[in-house]
């Protein structure tokens, strides 16, 4: 690691630029979340200028706490482009529940909320594992693949297409734009970076409106359907916003997934002993999951903009301030969870951050553990064996972790 801990490069800004600018640190970044709670759990940066905090308690006061917010401050601080926060991007578009605060918020979630129901994911099971089993069938023959490109990116890709009634033919084309869209979500990104998810966001926005047009003309029985009746009945949803909801729910629906299982497949191979006993335990499989999401989480970190004069542990944070969540290192915090850093599929008692917490908890949670259920479930009773001898590739951001590819042989 290029940054060191014990020196004088280990001060708080030293070790937060190290997060954000230096590839080995951000292969692994949890030895640098560690010194950062240790060091300074509640600390105001100057590099940014923002505060962050690492530890459990602190990340979900700032998450639930309703004095803290969304706000284009932060948006414009990650930037490097003086109208980043002006931009629009997918995910943290103005017109996104995502960058929403009440009561704007609170409307938009209770609409999408009465359509996005938890029976219309529990309803995708049987659906969930014959799209597992087909993909299962295709690394079968081969005897293994990349399973970043085989089975993490289709199969979420499948469901949300599904549940949303993208057509199965234009559905590829959404992996490159969403990675060049969500690269904006990492803290100082470059201009070109910001352009470039512009882009992408303008070509993902212009196909849900022709999409909606289409389904408008020819309804189904699918959730897109579903949202713009709320929107052609009159009720409080705007066109923009219908747009907004659909770009999210499709493109976080399949990003964070994707992680989840490459992350949580890496997490089984690099800790044989819990893949010997989620074998000879399949009852813990949701258990397992839920351990993956902490260890590994898809979304590392998030930002909140006190909208008032706060405090966190007794620090004030003035009306304005950024606040940034590591939600990685309170998943990893000591004082939270015995032993954070060991991977253990039977830990019990383990609430994490990873799905965020307070009114922004992530809405598509259910249906991300009904796939990573399935998904470990049929793999393992698929394949005695499971093998990988290539080092972990992770991609270069921090805000979204996750592996640019996991090569793996089955029998």
């Amino acid at each position: 690691m290029a940054t060191d801990l014990d020196g004088a490069a280990g001060s708080p800004d030293d070790l937060l630029v190290s997060l954000f600018s230096d590839p080995e640190v951000r292969a692994d970044p949890y030895p640098v979340y560690q010194r950062l709670r240790e060091l300074a759990p509640v600390h105001r940066s100057e590099v940014l200028p923002l505060w962050v905090v690492s530890r459990f308690d602190d990340c979900g006061t700032v998450l639930r706490d309703p004095r803290f917010g969304k706000s284009d401050e932060a948006q414009r601080i990650f930037g490097s482009a003086p109208d980043a926060a002006q931009r629009e991007v997918p995910i943290i578009s103005r017109h996104s529940m995502l960058r929403a605060n009440p009561p704007d918020h609170t409307r938009l979630r209770g609409l999408v909320s009465r359509e996005f129901t938890p029976r219309r994911v529990a309803e995708m099971r049987s659906a969930v594992t014959a799209m597992v089993d087909a993909i299962l069938d295709d690394l079968a023959a081969d005897g293994g693949g990349d399973v970043m490109d085989v089975l993490a990116f289709p199969l979420p890709v499948r469901v949300i297409g599904e549940l949303l009634g993208i057509p199965e033919q234009d559905r590829d084309q959404f992996r490159p734009l969403v990675r060049d869209a969500s690269a904006a979500l990492e803290p100082m990104t470059s201009r070109d970076v910001v352009i470039r998810a512009e882009r992408a966001s303008e070509a993902m926005n212009d196909y849900v409106r022709s999409l909606i047009a289409s389904r408008r003309a020819s309804p189904s029985d699918d959730l897109l359907s579903a949202l713009i009746e709320l929107r052609d009945g009159g009720d409080r949803l705007s066109e923009d916003e219908l747009v907004a909801t659909v770009v999210l729910l499709f493109a976080a629906g399949f990003e964070t997934t994707t992680n989840l299982i490459g992350n949580g497949l890496a997490a089984l191979l690099n800790h044989h002993d819990q893949l010997q006993r989620l074998r000879g335990e399949p009852a813990l499989i949701p258990n397992a999951v839920e351990e993956m999401l902490r260890f590994e989480p898809s979304v590392q970190l998030d930002a909140r903009t006190a909208l008032e004069d706060a405090d966190i542990d007794g620090v004030l944070v003035r009306a304005g301030e950024v606040v940034l969540t590591l939600l990685g290192a309170a998943n990893r915090d000591p004082a939270r969870y015995p032993n954070p850093d060991r991977f253990d599929v039977g830990r019990t008692g383990q609430q994490h951050l990873a799905f965020a917490a307070g009114i922004h908890f992530c809405l598509g949670a259910p249906l991300a553990r009904l796939e990573g259920e399935v998904v470990f479930e049929r793999l393992l009773a698929r394949f005695p064996t499971i093998e990988s001898d290539r080092a972990l590739r992770w991609r270069p951001g921090l805000t979204l972790r996750g592996l640019e590819s996991l090569e793996v042989s089955v029998s």
